[in-house]
């Protein structure tokens, strides 16, 4: 077996690879062959995450998105960490078919608990009953946890995602992973490193601003791909998406409020949706977005209703779920996706006044959507950091304190992702030493990987009918 390193780059695009100065551009041209990946519907972390690592479309492992409408349970929920929730079996089943001494070291890829993974390491918040939410991590044995945060200080979370997002996060991650490889020598190595996607949605690709970020993120690289190399270990570097210019968001919950199918709740003058008697509703998801519809007879209405909002480009239907792959049970009866200069908000609540306590707060699992406005400090409030000082001196002395330091101005965000029909110098790539095609389907990623371990031996190893037959570890 050949030790492989998949450092998953995200956001990454042969058009930010222009610049011949990065060191990627530089590495691509002495060492490596570079893949165009047709990406995956939709294209988001958790299902492109999802079809790397089992093959398959969502179809066919159920990470629909980011997170999807729990219909037994009535209740939206994004950014679950489990690996019993994916459907299939992943890459290191497959591996450990071939050859039982394999092993997997997954650091940060999603729905990284309870897998099968030998080693596993994701962010895992304290959330203490006073109200405060501390930084820390999940590991898999328990003590790489301790080890790693004794070795390199406490998961820096608040860099990792919110409007204080900075590289430390990406080189957090790129050092533990060194750390892991040093003390368990697995097989294989995944590597997840955000921080070019946070930017990207911020500024957009082509704006000056990104520079720096790249600049960042490819000193990461370097050091971690050396690291790599200089062990013998083959580095495969790959995106999830490209992110693209937007300046349209989409309201979409008010439309369909608007149209009398969203049921609110009121609580201390603020509205929650009701998800569960809502006769139809949309979880947002970039640049797309599930539609649940409560009564069948209603589909094709709404289907009506939204082909003609501005922005929206297609609506799919069961017929369209099953064209784009996506034909499962927990997709929306309809799935709406935006044009090009377009995305989708959470937004249900037509007076900001009104808006949930929530919806000013970094808060991933209380929004029925998701919401990149989390990246961004409120521009119309004065003496920002004094106020975020103070709060959190209020929150240390025990007094429970809402962080309201969010902004209500989807207008702030300038890059999104989801949709496939982009240019190919906007969707995912593949850089590897391996001999691979000019453009890839995001479902070659899997058995691409295995032949980097396994040479050969994997050739034939990952079609469906074999992998039906290798057993879920989660």
């Amino acid at each position: 077996m050949q030790q492989t390193a998949v450092i998953n780059i995200v956001g990454l695009t042969s058009g930010l690879l222009k610049d011949k100065d990065l060191f990627l551009s530089k590495w691509l041209s002495k060492k490596g062959q570079l893949s165009t990946i047709e990406p995956v519907f939709p294209a988001l972390t958790c299902t492109a995450q999802a079809t790397y690592l089992t093959g398959k479309h969502p179809a066919g492992h159920g990470i629909v998105g980011n997170g999807w409408y729990f219909r037994d349970e009535a209740e939206v929920k994004l950014w679950k960490q489990s690996n019993k929730l994916v459907q299939a079996p992943k890459i290191w089943d497959m591996a450990k078919a071939l050859n039982p001494e394999f092993t997997c070291a997954n650091m940060f890829w999603w729905y990284n608990m309870y897998s099968g993974a030998d080693f596993s390491v994701t962010p895992r918040p304290q959330y203490w009953a006073d109200g405060q939410k501390k930084p820390d991590c999940y590991s898999q044995p328990a003590f790489l946890r301790d080890q790693l945060q004794q070795e390199l200080g406490t998961f820096p979370l608040f860099d990792f995602w919110g409007p204080k997002t900075t590289i430390k996060s990406s080189k957090w991650i790129a050092d533990a992973s060194k750390l892991v490889h040093q003390w368990q020598n697995p097989t294989l190595m995944l590597v997840y490193l955000p921080h070019l996607d946070y930017c990207c949605q911020k500024f957009a690709p082509g704006s000056p601003e990104i520079q720096k970020d790249l600049k960042e993120i490819d000193a990461v690289c370097e050091d971690l791909i050396g690291f790599f190399e200089a062990r013998g270990v083959t580095p495969i570097v790959v995106s999830e998406y490209g992110i693209t210019p937007v300046n349209h968001p989409i309201h979409i919950n008010r439309i369909l409020r608007d149209s009398g199918y969203i049921t609110i709740r009121e609580e201390r003058g603020l509205e929650l949706l009701d998800a569960g008697q809502s006769l139809a509703f949309a979880l947002a998801d970039h640049q797309i977005a599930h539609v649940y519809v409560r009564n069948p007879e209603k589909i094709n209405v709404v289907k009506t209703i939204l082909e003609q909002v501005p922005g929206i480009e297609l609506v799919l239907d069961e017929a369209g779920k099953k064209e784009y792959n996506i034909n499962h049970e927990r997709a929306g009866e309809l799935i709406c996706i935006a044009d090009k200069n377009s995305w989708f908000t959470y937004y249900y609540w037509k007076d900001d006044n009104r808006a949930p306590d929530f919806a000013r707060t970094v808060d991933i699992h209380k929004k029925p959507g998701y919401d990149p406005v989390e990246m961004f400090l409120d521009p119309h409030k004065k003496m920002m950091l004094p106020r975020i000082a103070l709060k959190l001196l209020r929150k240390k002395l025990g007094f429970r304190t809402l962080m309201d330091v969010i902004p209500l101005d989807a207008g702030l965000v300038k890059g999104s992702h989801g949709r496939i029909a982009v240019e190919d110098t906007d969707k995912p790539l593949l850089i590897s030493p391996l001999d691979t095609a000019q453009k890839i389907n995001a479902t070659e990623v899997c058995p691409i990987i295995l032949k980097a371990i396994f040479g050969e031996q994997a050739s034939g190893k990952t079609e469906p009918a074999i992998m039906e037959q290798i057993p879920i570890t989660s």
